[in-house]
């Protein structure tokens, strides 16, 4: 077959990407479990802390496995580079977390990144909303 992997290279981007989309389809249940929290507690009128509290656990979660999935992507993009390049007998393949661990951030930074994933739009809906939306019945139930 002429589309499968032929060097060690291919072979690890094509394992990547389908593990960074596996990760894409996991974590649209976790928003999917996310959003029937919020409806049990809308649809029964009680719960709403608690829900809200499980989706605040549930968008630090997304956040984290986010920013394992961007270290797939980063892993992926310059696999890509160096295919395109032709530069594949110059690259050591299966580097992944070699490479991370020799840029890796210290804890303060590993938080920081976390931080700055849950605050990515595509992350933070609909955990921001529904937390608002919970919060809100709460207070005022």
């Amino acid at each position: 077959m002429p589309n499968e992997p032929t060097s060690a290279i291919e072979l690890e981007w094509s394992t990547l990407q389908n593990n960074h989309e596996q990760y894409e389809r996991g974590l649209l249940w976790l928003k999917l479990l996310a959003v029937m929290l919020a409806a049990i507690a809308f649809v029964s009128g009680r719960f709403a802390l608690l829900m809200a509290l499980l989706i605040a656990v549930l968008w630090v979660q997304e956040a984290i496995f986010r920013t394992f999935q961007n270290r797939l992507a980063a892993r992926i993009l310059h696999l890509e580079a160096v295919i395109r390049d032709g530069t594949e007998d110059d690259t050591p393949a299966c580097q992944l977390h070699s490479e991370w661990a020799a840029a890796r951030p210290g804890v303060r930074g590993l938080l920081g990144e976390y931080a700055r994933s849950a605050l990515r739009p595509t992350v933070a809906f609909p955990h921001a909303v529904l937390i608002c939306g919970l919060t809100g019945l709460w207070l005022f139930a």
